[in-house]
C-alpha cells in the first residue's frame, strides 16, 4: 500500500471526533448506521459530522448509500484490514524476529 494512502487514512482516525464516528460504523457492522442515527448517537452537530464524514468517505474508510430519502454511512473493512495488515506487514522488517514478535513488539 502506498505510503501517501497510509498517512492519509491515519491522519483522518487520528481526530478523536472522526475516531469516534469510524468506531460506531465498525461497531455497527455491515448494515451501517443512517447518518441521523449516527448524529444522534454520538450528540454533535449536523455540519460537524458532515464535516468529519466528507474526510473519512475522502479516504474510502467510510461509503454512503441513499436509501430514499436516508443517507446511510458504512465502515469500508477491507480498506481497514488493509491499513492494518500494511502496518503488521512492516512489523520487524529490519530486524531478526522470533515466532514470539506479538508479545514483545507491543511492549517495546
Amino acid at each position: 500500500m502506498d505510503m501517501i494512502v497510509i498517512a492519509t487514512r491515519l491522519e483522518a482516525l487520528g481526530n478523536p471526533t472522526r475516531l469516534a464516528i469510524y468506531r460506531a460504523l465498525v461497531r455497527a457492522g455491515a448494515a451501517g448506521l443512517p447518518v441521523g442515527k449516527l448524529q444522534e448517537r454520538l450528540a454533535i452537530p449536523a455540519s460537524t459530522l458532515s464535516h468529519h464524514l466528507a474526510k473519512l468517505c475522502g479516504c474510502d474508510l467510510v461509503s454512503q448509500t441513499r436509501e430514499s430519502t436516508v443517507l446511510r454511512c458504512r465502515a469500508n473493512y477491507q480498506v481497514m484490514r488493509d491499513l492494518v495488515g500494511a502496518l503488521e506487514d512492516e512489523c520487524c522488517a529490519d530486524a531478526a524476529c522470533g515466532a514470539d514478535v506479538g508479545t514483545d513488539a507491543a511492549v517495546a
